[in-house]
This record gives structure tokens, sequence and C-alpha cells, in this order.
């Protein structure tokens, strides 16, 4: 089966090590314990280990959507089965629930399957996050015994992970589906590099994002086009100030200080800081559209306080 390769433009130099093999212990850490038998496939005795800098020998070019989300460590598990093709198992662990939620959320395109706290299953890949955890299984090919294999071999895992965790508090103030939210496409961000994969806005990182900033990218339908707000907290006041200056500059400066100007689409893109939040419509096809978005967003903003 192919995976999915996140396309992240970055160059990296740095030399890779080889993975850690650690077939001798079952143990993930402490609290954790991997199953070694699911429907028939059995592990095959060896996990491939990898931390922040092996990471890129896994999987070379994709590696900065982990660190971006405070990668730890990765464990993955090979199941074997004679006549079926072998079933890989994927445990990344991250800083934060948070965080695991980020890496779920930035591909987030196929149906639940009722596995961790959120899952999808598509394309014989099942991904979901359960705490501070990321997993992902798929099948090195195909068979009609393979898709009920990855699926039990997730719920095998999801089992295996006890502790659960906060989904990003930033994605509650989102407006939702009366003002047109498109399913599955909210995406929790930590850089302004993984932010223009899913919306360019400009190869500098004019919105200062960072390991200290949070933001949620969401994508809504007004008139059939495609509207993007995009909602970021700073740790504190000054902070957002001092980002959206800058974005204002860079990305608006026909809006001669108005918090809004018609592009060349003759759509509208708005922004506005309110405390340590900076809000960004893009792409509204009416004035009154952003308007409307934006106020919803700063009402649910008002209600947190």
């Amino acid at each position: 089966m192919q995976k999915r390769v996140f396309l992240v433009i970055l160059v990296v130099l740095l030399t890779i090590p080889q993975a850690v093999m650690g077939g001798e212990k079952e143990n993930v850490n402490p609290k954790i314990i991997l199953p070694s038998e699911v429907g028939g496939w059995k592990w095959d005795g060896k996990d491939m280990k990898y931390n922040s800098r092996t990471l890129f020998g896994y999987i070379d070019g994709a590696a900065e959507l982990y660190l971006a989300y405070g990668f730890q460590n990765l464990v993955v598990r090979r199941f074997e089965k004679s006549g079926q093709p072998s079933i890989m198992a994927e445990l990344y662990e991250m800083a934060t629930s948070e965080d695991a939620y980020g890496v779920f959320s930035f591909e987030h395109q196929d149906e639940p399957v009722g596995i961790g706290q959120g899952s999808e299953f598509g394309g014989g890949l099942l991904r979901f996050w359960k705490g501070k955890y990321f997993v992902s299984v798929y099948a090195e090919g195909e068979g009609k015994e393979v898709e009920p294999a990855i699926l039990g071999s997730g719920r095998a895992m999801d089992n295996a992970i006890s502790a659960t965790g906060p989904e990003p508090k930033i994605i509650e103030y989102l407006p939702g589906q009366t003002f047109g939210l498109v399913d599955k496409s909210i995406r929790y961000l930590k850089s302004h590099v993984l932010l223009n994969q899913r919306f360019f806005v400009s190869h500098q990182n004019i919105l200062a994002l960072s390991r200290e900033t949070e933001a949620t990218l969401a994508t809504y339908l007004r008139d059939r086009q495609k509207v993007h707000l995009l909602l970021i907290r700073y740790p504190n006041p000054p902070k957002a100030k001092e980002a959206f200056q800058s974005f204002t500059k860079a990305y608006m400066p026909d809006a001669a200080g108005k918090d809004r100007v018609k592009t060349e689409d003759r759509k509208w893109t708005f922004s506005r800081q309110s405390n340590d939040y900076i809000l960004i419509i893009f792409g509204a096809p009416r004035e009154s559209d952003a308007e409307a978005l934006l106020k919803a967003t700063e009402e649910k903003l008002m209600g947190r306080r």
C-alpha cells in the first residue's frame, strides 16, 4: 500500500543514524504494552525505535511534521501471517495530547471508526490519536483478511493506551456548521510551514508561529465558495500585537489601516486582534460573510472570559 506522504518544503542537512533495534522488550514505556498477536498476525519479535534524530531515516521528507508537534519517540512493530501481507503499526509519542490531535488533524479526511479519541480509516490506512499518542496502522499489501486485521490491530493498540487527554481548547472557539463549517476541515497547527501546506500565506513567518503559539485553520462554505478562518493564540497580547502588525504590513498593505481589504480576486480578507488572539478571514465572497464569521468567533472568545 502506498503510504501518504506529507509534502514539507524544507532543506534539512543531517546525518541519519540507523534505527535502534530492541526486540527483547515489548514495553514502549512502563504504561504501554503493545500487542504481540492480532487476528492471526504475529509480532516478528523486533521493535524499530526512532528518536528526533533518527526519525528522518524512517520518514524522510515528513519528519518535520512530527517535530513541529513536539515529537518524542516512535516505535514501529511488524506483524506477520503466512500467505498474507505484513501489517505495520506505528506508535508516535508526542509532547502533549494537543500535539497528538494536531498530527491527526493535519491529514484528517476519512470516516471515523470509533478507535481512540479520534480516528479515520480509508485506503487501507488507519489513523487515530489517544492521549499524547498518534497511531498509524497499515498493511504492505491487500487481501480480504487485511482490513479486519488492521482494525483489530488498531483496537488492540487503543486498549494498550490507558490515558486520554484534552483536545486543543482553541478549536472550541470556531463557529460551527451553522456558519458552513466543512466537515473534517479543522487543522491544528504549530508552524508556518505546515500552515502554508494547508493554506499558503507567505514564505516568511509573518505570523510568528512557533511552539509558543497555537493556531487552528478551518474551511467554511459560503455561496459554494471556500472561506478560510485562521485563529491564532499568542503567549500574551503584546506578542499578538507584534504578529498582527507584521501580518497586516506584509499581507494587507493596501488596507490603509482598516481591518479589511478586497483582493484582486474580488474577495475579502479580514484581520483583527482580540487580546492574545489574532483572527483572520481569507477569501470571503462578500464583506458581510467575513464580518459574520469574525463576529461569531469573537463572541466565542468573549464567552471564555
